[in-house]
């Protein structure tokens, strides 16, 4: 994820949002991120989880956009696409180095990982400045002396100035402070409610009707996947009742034919028994008529 966010950073240094629109950046930059970390991802996984936090963020209803529709294979294009400007743009240098190892070795010898409140602001720092181009202008050493800076500032942490603690870690001073105001402008800044993903969102954010647009598709997207569930509940009620009905007649017939065999078998024992009989009358009459009394 934090790659990702740094080539969306490096690539809109190059170009310009009102040409290529943010959803197909965004999707690019993930999956070209995956290939670079060594953590492959499938391009429906990438896209089933952009679209549940686009619908999440606009309270559209979550439901996982099917792979084979006309949704997924325009997000799809979108994607492909994107990851091909993101090379192009950056003449493939993608390769990224994040300031989280340094910034726990910077801690370490400080010797402020037993301050957990300095450690856990600095961490959420370097978090935050993800959001700013900070990663594209100053380097990752930069950034870290920059976070511990400001957190134990907030934490009335002292930090060694004989030598400089900052010069050790190869950072400038002037840099350092830089950074800490970055965070600070971040904290300020009051970010968008919803934002722009395609050329035609970024238009109706400037007219001021990106806000209408977003309500009336989110009523539009619910009273559809009611109507959706609405007409599978009667589907489904229907079929329960047929099938009820199906398994009436079947047991029906069942109990009517099971008398009919009973009687079958009683009867054919019946002239079993009377055939049996019958033989072993003619055999006694037989026996008698050829004796011959002397």
């Amino acid at each position: 994820m934090a790659t990702a966010q740094v080539l969306l950073q490096r690539f809109y240094y190059l170009a310009s949002i009102q040409d290529f629109p943010l959803r197909g950046i965004v999707l690019g930059t993930l999956f070209l991120a995956c290939k670079t970390e060594e953590n492959p991802q499938t391009i429906r996984n990438i896209i089933n989880v952009v679209d549940i936090v686009v619908k999440r963020d606009r309270g559209y209803p979550e439901v996982v956009t099917d792979g084979y529709d006309s949704e997924y294979y325009e997000l799809k294009n979108e994607m492909v696409i994107g990851e091909m400007q993101v090379l192009r743009r950056l003449a493939f240098n993608v390769q990224v180095e994040l300031p989280y190892g340094l910034l726990v070795n910077y801690l370490r010898s400080l010797e402020l990982t037993d301050q957990e409140r300095v450690s856990q602001l600095a961490w959420n720092y370097v978090n935050d400045l993800l959001r700013t181009p900070v990663y594209v202008c100053f380097q990752p050493e930069t950034i870290a002396c920059g976070a511990i800076f400001l957190a134990a500032r907030e934490c009335r942490v002292g930090l060694p100035t004989s030598p400089p603690w900052w010069a050790v870690f190869d950072a400038n001073a002037e840099d350092v402070v830089q950074v800490a105001k970055a965070i600070r402008a971040l904290q300020a800044r009051k970010v968008p409610h919803i934002m722009p993903l395609s050329a035609r969102e970024l238009k109706m954010h400037g007219e001021g009707v990106l806000d209408e647009h977003v309500a009336q598709m989110r009523k539009e997207m619910r009273d559809k996947l009611d109507a959706e569930m609405k007409f599978a509940s009667q589907e489904k009620n229907v079929d329960e009742g047929d099938g009820g009905g199906k398994r009436s007649q079947a047991e029906h017939v069942d109990d009517g034919a099971q008398p009919k065999s009973r009687r079958g078998a009683r009867d054919s024992t019946s002239r079993d028994h009377n055939r049996r009989r019958h033989t072993s009358s003619r055999s006694r009459d037989t026996r008698h008529s050829s004796y011959r009394p002397h």
